[in-house]
């Protein structure tokens, strides 16, 4: 007992036993922490983040099911032996097993040829799903796998994907329509629409907001209206001819929304008499054109094939969602001016979208792809039979007057409500036309100013961001290869002779790829690129009817802030959903992207609010003071542009996340699987694949005048 040391016990080792096995080579970070790759780089974080566990002994086949209550039944039997699990994890040698005999050069032929066969060479055919389909055999999917959960029910199982020798990903078609595919004479009229009509909400919301804050009359609100459904036709038609060619639609983004709104509240415009709407029109046009060359210029250029990649989904994802948030102020405390129908109307679209979004009508999930148009048709429909029951009318009091001619408080402070909540205030579906054909310059010459050029240019460089993540994503959905660098610099080029054209026409703002495509392409399952290219030609017709811009400029303004409320929502989520192809739970990553989405609302507020004392009179509403920081931001030197330009982009929310983001995630050490890095096919991936030849190959031949330069592609 004297002898006994108790630091000498010798230690006991982990239970239960590992069993001895050889020393495992040397691997790469993603083998050696069971990390798999998905969708260029899509990983599921529950993966990255589990502690790997020893391997357990083999056990034999016939054990009893312990969770269905009954034995296995006896193991079938086998083919030739084979190198078992066992074996390895034993360490024990295998048996020499027969090589396989060396293959003919009529097999390799064959193979080949099977392969070719695979790549690019099925027929072209109106069958859904024919382009990803191998033209061998039979051309039906397989059923879906199916087992038994403990309670007896049958339940369908997802196929597991399987990365190619490529590293992309080979998976079957979820799709009913993918990007050639044709869906017949008389569906795809209706596909077609019903594409846009999902969209609806991201067309025309942006000119019921900025014509108003313009001074423009309810005329003028027709015609922007009308000219924006017709340049998103035709710009939408052109991208997927000459652009990137994916089923996406072109039209007035978000992205440009918060510069517009600063050059309307500038104070260059602040003392100007008569018609302010075709005076500040001009100017934004102007603005517009510049950006959209510069745009034009770094697609063309090749230089967005450089810059893409320093853009990731670390980076595209808070970029985008500080577009949605940076709204904040201007969403809710208009719809606060007539809760009973604006809190419906978000009530109404958040039931469509979540509550009944697997209510199927026909195939059709029609309460989750038209949420936007019923919500708006059930509230419009019950503002208006409160007007017409007289509950918006008060005794002695006249709507008809202006409010500053009432003599009577307690008659402006109604008139003020009614002015939101009544549907009758509106004379644009009256004033309107039964015809009217857009035309460049209709607000007249543009007017160019280089401080709002340089803002506007910056703005162009983050809606060539937000359609990066568009691309990828929604080639991953209904192409055979994601595009490559020269295409992406195609489109983005493409994008910005669409955003030349909006300036021209005069729509307020720049085209750009919309965001909300990949969610629309994702619910309805269609993403051919004729269905979306009828869908253009039926928006160009209805821009050409008056009345169909006098139907939507007579939306309720509280009804259109409910929806705003929905939409930059949506766009927040839609934004943080490109953190999929990356690592979520990775630490690096949460830290950048916290850091990007807190800096991003509260270095704006600084210069909001620099300079404002509480008690100081503005001459805009509470909603539009965020705007007008070029006018008492902390940029005060002599030179009146410079101050214009640091104070104005420095007070963009979208900006400061972009800043923050693709610095540190540039900067800061990380691997390429946690990063997410995109994956973009190779130069030579079109000669290889005919497949993604057929894809992104421009039209008519005219991929034979650029071929001069690499960088524009097929």
């Amino acid at each position: 007992m004297s002898n006994f040391d108790p630091k000498a016990r010798p230690k006991l080792g982990p239970w239960p036993p590992a069993p001895e096995s050889s020393a495992m080579p040397p691997s790469s970070w993603a083998k050696r922490t069971g990390f798999r790759p998905k969708f260029s780089g899509e990983t599921n974080a529950s993966d990255s983040g589990q502690m790997p566990l020893p391997p357990r002994a083999c056990e034999p086949d016939n054990q009893p099911d312990l969770e269905a209550g009954r034995a296995r039944p006896p193991p079938q039997p086998q083919p030739p032996p084979t190198v078992s699990n066992c074996q390895v994890q034993s360490g024990k040698p295998a048996a020499a097993l027969p090589l396989p005999p060396a293959a003919t050069d009529k097999e390799k032929d064959q193979s080949v040829k099977k392969r070719r066969e695979f790549d690019g060479g099925v027929p072209k055919s109106s069958s859904p799903g024919s382009n990803r389909r191998a033209a061998s055999g039979s051309n039906e999917q397989p059923p879906p796998l199916r087992r038994s959960s403990r309670n007896g029910e049958v339940v369908d199982v997802v196929p597991q994907p399987t990365v190619d020798e490529d590293g992309f990903l080979e998976r079957p078609s979820h799709m009913k329509y993918d990007l050639r595919d044709s869906p017949g004479l008389v569906p795809i009229w209706f596909f077609g629409f019903q594409h846009y009509l999902s969209m609806l909400g991201s067309l025309v919301l942006i000119p019921l907001v900025i014509v108003p804050a313009m001074g423009g009359r309810h005329e003028d609100v027709t015609a922007v209206v009308s000219t924006t459904l017709f340049v998103s036709g035709v710009t939408t038609l052109l991208h997927t001819s000459f652009g990137s060619r994916l089923p996406l639609i072109q039209g007035p983004s978000f992205v440009y929304l918060a510069p517009v709104m600063a050059i309307i509240n500038s104070l260059d415009f602040q003392g100007l008499k008569g018609n302010n709407f075709k005076h500040i029109m001009r100017e934004i046009q102007g603005a517009v054109i510049i950006a959209s060359a510069f745009q034009t210029l770094l697609g063309y250029s090749g230089l967005m094939a450089i810059l893409v990649r320093l853009i990731n989904p670390v980076v595209v994802a808070p970029t985008i969602a500080a577009v949605g948030l940076s709204f904040y102020s201007y969403g809710f405390p208009l719809v606060g001016n007539c809760l009973e129908i604006g809190m419906v109307q978000i009530l109404l679209v958040i039931i469509f979208s979540l509550y009944l979004r697997k209510i199927s009508i026909f195939g059709h999930r029609v309460f989750l792809i038209y949420a936007v148009p019923l919500g708006v048709a059930i509230c419009w429909a019950a503002a208006f039979l409160l007007t017409e029951v007289g509950v918006y009318n008060h005794k002695g009091c006249d709507i008809s007057i202006p409010s500053s001619n009432v003599v009577y408080e307690h008659c402006r402070r109604h008139m003020n409500r009614a002015k939101y909540c009544r549907v009758d205030t509106s004379q644009a579906l009256k004033a309107s036309p039964w015809f009217r054909f857009p035309y460049p310059l209709q607000w007249g010459t543009p007017v160019f100013h280089w401080k709002m050029a340089v803002v506007m240019c910056v703005v162009s460089l983050l809606a060539s961001v937000d359609s990066v993540g568009s691309y990828h994503a929604s080639s991953l959905l209904v192409a055979s290869r994601p595009p490559t660098p020269g295409i992406l610099s195609r489109g983005i080029g493409l994008e910005g002779l669409s955003s030349v054209l909006a300036g021209l026409w005069g729509t307020g703002t720049g085209s750009s790829t919309l965001t909300e495509n990949v969610h629309t392409i994702a619910v309805t399952k269609m993403g051919s690129r004729r269905a979306v290219e009828v869908g253009a030609c039926v928006l160009i017709l209805l821009s050409l009817v008056g009345k169909v811009g006098g139907f939507i400029a007579s939306i309720p303004q509280v009804m259109v802030a409910a929806l705003l409320c929905f939409m930059w929502a949506m766009l927040t989520a839609l934004g943080l959903s490109n953190l999929r192809y990356s690592e979520a739970g990775s630490s690096r990553n949460i830290i950048i992207i916290g850091l990007s989405l807190f800096f991003s609302l509260s270095v704006p507020a600084y210069f909001q609010q620099y300079g404002i004392s509480p008690n100081s009179n503005v001459s805009v509403p509470r909603y539009f003071e965020p705007y007008i920081v070029a006018s008492h931001g902390p940029f005060r030197t002599s030179n009146y542009g410079f101050n214009y330009v640091m104070n104005t982009l420095l007070s963009l929310h979208m900006v400061i996340a972009f800043l923050v983001a693709v610095i540190l995630d540039n900067t800061v050490p990380g691997s390429k699987q946690e990063r997410g890095v995109y994956v973009w096919s190779d130069c030579e991936e079109p000669r290889r694949e005919p497949a993604v030849a057929k894809d992104y190959k421009l039209p008519l031949g005219v991929g034979k005048f650029f071929r001069w330069v690499k960088w524009v592609g097929l």
